[in-house]
């Protein structure tokens, strides 16, 4: 039997999670160390996953599967393909960028304060979440993925609600009050989304008999499994919803900018970077491989959602008075580009999308934590209360320009790449819907440089005047952002080559081919 690799790529952080709960109450420092130690060693684990990964070899590798609950048909079953491999890259590496920043987030603060934090528990919810997302990422057993496509609400609930944000304009109770809004704002949402998932999943249980996404998609494929097309559509809608509250898609959306508000910085990217990830990766994984016909069928309605998520967030992201609902609404117009592209069904638009979510969740990492570094020195998320930063703190200043210019996709930068294909997989069987969406480009521009001007340009306001720069531990998790940013713009092959045979193959599933160019090339 050969070593269960993605499952230990799972268990390493969750074992981590216990562990650095069970710390004592007085060992903070060492309960953050434990945490860090546990998450550059289940980045190792993914690094070891990422290649030993064959991008040329079956579709699903490193497989594993054992009987749960037999009465059902239940088994657990973990397999990866390449969009599974770098997505689940992409979340080791940046839960160690997410500890590092976070480090003093969760420490107590003066004696007797009523917002006193367990720093083991902010630590040990991180990494609990990394887990739950890891093993989601791997499952090929619909029941296993959504046990942990539920599970991971959980521990996010108590990271929104119990570890906020401190710089508010507001007094204690008023914060705590919007805090909790917030998270139950988050649970609500996706536990509706979840629960009518789970009626489709039960739905395509009785259709199918089992749960394994590769046997139904095998029986799909080879026409020995026939779903009625009213059944499949009402299947599809039930997987496609639970998805679009979890990416967010508009309008479904509304709960990420309460919750990146209220959230710390580091909270704030796991959100946005790895755990909505799950949403537009179940799209690829799920919905267009169990349901194919449903999925095309679907696609004209989903476009138009996309592009009005794509045009709506620019649009309030450029209104922002606050920094993080600002990177939320931006995140909102970015999820449409993937969605767009996902169900573009073209193999430029699917690689496009895979790569964005990998460079979204760089960027919006590099931007955020930046970000929050700048809001924890002024004690303050409102644009209105910064000004010529960028000549007392000329670095902090430098990252945050450059995490803007990948936001807004400038060429040279990881973003572009994706967003380019993202179009140009859409123009060529959509060209209306490509040149509206290219209308999210202009408004990307407008709201980042914006931004960076009123913070960071003009006269010095006397709050930021003795602002400090960077510091050695907030460099360390900054500069590494910024040069994969750097190097997956100028050359994005390491990414595109473990995707592309994935993407391939799931064109083969909804029965799709590329349009052949209208002008042939001159010979």
């Amino acid at each position: 039997m050969s070593f269960p690799l993605l499952t230990a790529t799972a268990a390493l952080p969750a074992l981590g999670a216990v562990a650095t709960a069970a710390v004592p109450a007085a060992q903070r420092t060492a309960a953050k160390w434990l945490a860090l130690v546990v998450s550059l060693a289940t980045l190792a684990l993914a690094a070891v996953v990422l290649v030993r990964f064959d991008p040329d070899g079956a579709r699903y590798q490193l497989t594993e599967s054992h009987p749960w609950i037999a009465d059902f048909g239940v088994r657990y079953e973990v397999g990866v393909d390449g969009i599974a491999v770098a997505l689940i890259a992409l979340t080791a590496l940046l839960i160690p960028f997410i500890v590092l920043a976070g480090w003093h987030d969760a420490d107590p603060l003066e004696t007797g304060s009523r917002r006193w934090r367990p720093t083991q528990g902010f630590f040990a919810l991180i990494l609990a979440v990394e887990a739950m997302v890891i093993i989601s990422f791997a499952a090929t057993d619909v029941f296993v993925f959504y046990i942990f496509f539920e599970a991971m609400l959980i521990p996010m609930y108590f990271l929104i609600g119990g570890f906020g944000d401190r710089a508010h304009e507001h007094g204690e109770e008023t914060a705590a009050t919007q805090r909790s809004y917030a998270a139950v704002k988050f649970l609500l949402y996706n536990l509706v989304g979840g629960l009518i998932m789970l009626a489709a999943v039960i739905g395509l249980y009785v259709v199918a008999g089992n749960f394994s996404l590769q046997e139904i998609a095998e029986a799909r494929a080879n026409g020995s499994l026939h779903m009625a097309t009213s059944t499949e559509r009402w299947l599809f809608l039930g997987f496609f919803f639970a998805f679009a509250v979890k990416a967010p898609l508009w309008p479904l959306h509304t709960w990420l900018p309460n919750a990146m508000q209220e959230s710390t910085a580091p909270v704030a990217v796991l959100i946005t970077a790895v755990v909505d990830k799950v949403g537009t990766f179940a799209m690829l994984r799920f919905c267009l491989q169990l349901f194919p016909e449903a999925s095309k069928w679907a696609t004209p309605v989903i476009l138009v959602l996309a592009l009005i998520s794509i045009v709506y967030g620019a649009l309030l992201a450029v209104g922002q008075r606050d920094i993080k609902r600002l990177v939320a609404y931006a995140s909102i117009s970015h999820f449409g580009f993937i969605v767009l592209g996902i169900f573009a069904m073209t193999s430029q638009g699917q690689s496009g999308a895979t790569l964005y979510m990998v460079n979204h969740g760089i960027s919006t990492a590099a931007l955020m934590l930046v970000a929050g570094f700048l809001i924890s020195r002024r004690g303050s998320r409102l644009i209105a209360d910064y000004g010529g930063v960028q000549k007392v703190a000329p670095v902090l200043a430098g990252t945050f320009l450059i995490g803007g210019l990948a936001t807004l996709s400038l060429p040279g930068l990881a973003p572009f790449v994706s967003e380019f294909l993202v179009l140009v997989g859409t123009f060529t069987r959509y060209p209306a819907v490509g040149i509206i969406a290219t209308f999210g480009i202009v408004l990307a521009a407008l709201y980042t440089l914006v931004l960076y001007q009123r913070t960071m340009t003009g006269p010095v306001k006397p709050e930021v005047s003795a602002m400090p720069d960077l510091r050695a531990r907030e460099l360390v998790v900054v500069a590494p952002l910024i040069v994969m940013l750097i190097f997956l713009g100028v050359y994005p092959k390491p990414v595109t080559d473990i995707v592309n045979p994935a993407v391939k193959q799931t064109m083969s599933d909804v029965q799709k081919k590329d349009p052949k160019p209208e002008v042939e090339a001159a010979k």
